[in-house]
């Protein structure tokens, strides 16, 4: 009796122990009987590139360089019939249109055989590193012949009348970005081009 006991007293001891060791699980979100703010991270998509993610998209599948409105649909305010943008990049001091341009351009040159009165402004510019900065005001031939080979390209593939395009040069004069590294660059050596055909 004294030996189960002397058993006994041990396994009751470490039995109290134990349970005076247990804690009370919280839920980990309340503290001090507060409740914790979380946030949750939503990712609008947007399949088509437009800016308008699918849930608000009423044009699910806009072609990429159209301006689109608030409902992700091609631009089209009261009085225009056609708004349609254009943008290539270009290699240091070359005016070669890459393939991988050529696509979106002949977008353009649908539209513009469909919209029988559109005109186009293409604006060709440089990078600073492509010019010298004391003739940084002065026309500048490669950025002429960038605008050029997009006008060409619309004439001699689309049959566009030369008279419905102007092409312009801006040298370095208005930059997009800064000029501070490859990439700034790389973005302003490019054409720029707006199509647009007024409604009467």
């Amino acid at each position: 009796m004294k030996s189960t006991l002397c058993l006994a007293i041990p396994i009751i001891c470490s039995a109290l122990a134990l349970s005076a060791c247990q804690t009370t699980v919280q839920n980990p979100l309340i503290i001090n009987e507060n409740i914790v703010a979380t946030s949750t991270l939503l990712i609008a998509m947007d399949s088509d590139g437009d800016g308008v993610s699918n849930e608000l998209d009423q044009c699910p599948a806009t072609p990429y360089n159209v301006v689109v409105d608030d409902r992700g649909c091609p631009f089209t305010m009261p009085g225009v019939g056609l708004k349609m943008e254009y943008r290539a990049f270009f290699d240091k001091d070359s005016s070669e249109l890459l393939p991988k341009y050529q696509a979106d351009l002949d977008n353009v040159g649908v539209k513009m055989q469909e919209y029988k009165t559109a005109t186009i402004l293409i604006e060709g510019h440089n990078s600073r590193t492509e010019v010298d900065s004391a003739s940084i005001d002065n026309v500048n031939a490669l950025a002429q012949d960038r605008a050029n080979k997009v006008k060409n390209y619309l004439i001699l593939k689309y049959n566009i009348a030369p008279e419905r395009i102007t092409a312009t040069e801006y040298g370095a004069r208005r930059p997009i970005t800064s000029s501070d590294s490859e990439e700034g660059n790389m973005l302003n050596r490019r054409v720029y081009a707006i199509a647009s055909e007024p409604q009467e």
